[in-house]
């Protein structure tokens, strides 16, 4: 098989504007990226995705592989961003027999800047069984403070999310972009790529919601624990509990809120418990 030919097409993640201040003073400011990037897969337009253009490769190569429109890493052939036209062209030996259905259903999905998936992928019943990966209460919180010295573009610009592949309390990788499935899918194309010692991720974080194509998306990478400092949605919960996912919501400081977890989760570092409201007429109103 011919070495895979992989542009580095890399951009800085954020770029900076003037702005006038409360007190009327202009200062530079810093403000995340944001540039278009059309896919093409075989000579055939995919998709425009909006991204900061820190690893546009992994981007469209993790898109690709999460809407099933790639099977295996082993058929690329070649990954080429150009940022003058805009365009990525992913060239593969092998399509799936039945792109033309796929590319035909679209799903906009509630992902930031409107995610799409393609086909059928939210009505599949099966996956790959998941690892039934355990967490102990102790070490999520060691994990959401080493979380914190990452988020560089965030601290520095805001309007970006930012997703990790981690086992246990170590941060493996970390990607931030202008939505949480770019985030994630460039995750899942530095699997492919190699670019990341991911192969014992066993927890996915996000900064954003745990909907469905999120649980769907860390599924498919083999992940059976989800942590986000945001909320759920129904249909997300529908999907953990479809495909054996663990979901931890508004995971910030010692608070969480555990779904689908059963015994996977250890509580052996409860918080104290919050003093009980009182009453007016305890108060003494």
């Amino acid at each position: 098989m011919p070495a895979l030919q992989l542009s580095r097409a890399r951009l800085p993640a954020t770029t900076t504007i003037d702005i006038m201040d409360a007190y009327g003073e202009i200062r530079q400011q810093s403000i995340a990226a944001e540039r278009a990037l059309t896919v093409y897969l075989n000579k055939r337009e995919i998709v425009t995705l909006m991204t900061l253009g820190d690893a546009p490769e992994a981007l469209v190569v993790g898109y690709l592989r999460n809407q099933g429109l790639l099977r295996a890493a082993d058929d690329l052939l070649a990954v080429q961003v150009d940022w003058e036209v805009e365009s990525a062209v992913v060239v593969t030996q092998r399509l799936p027999d039945d792109l033309e259905a796929r590319l035909g259903h679209r799903t906009v999905t509630t992902g930031c800047g409107q995610g799409t998936v393609f086909g059928n992928l939210l009505e599949q019943t099966a996956l790959a069984a998941l690892p039934a990966t355990t967490l102990a209460q102790s070490d999520l919180y060691q994990l959401l403070t080493n979380l914190n010295a990452y988020n560089d573009t965030y601290k520095n610009a805001g309007a970006v999310h930012g997703c990790a592949l981690c086992h246990q309390t170590a941060v493996l990788d970390f990607v931030e972009d202008v939505g949480r499935h770019n985030a994630v899918d460039t995750l899942a194309g530095r699997q492919w790529l190699a670019q990341a010692a991911s192969s014992d991720a066993d927890i996915f974080y996000t900064t954003g919601r745990l909907t469905s194509e999120m649980v769907l998306k860390v599924a498919q990478m083999g992940i059976s624990v989800l942590v986000s400092r945001s909320g759920v949605t129904q249909k997300g919960v529908e999907l953990a509990e479809r495909f054996g996912v663990m979901l931890i919501a508004r995971a910030k400081g010692k608070q969480f809120q555990a779904i689908n977890a059963g015994a996977r989760l250890t509580l052996d570092s409860p918080p104290p418990r919050p003093p009980a409201a009182r009453t007016s007429k305890e108060a003494g109103v």
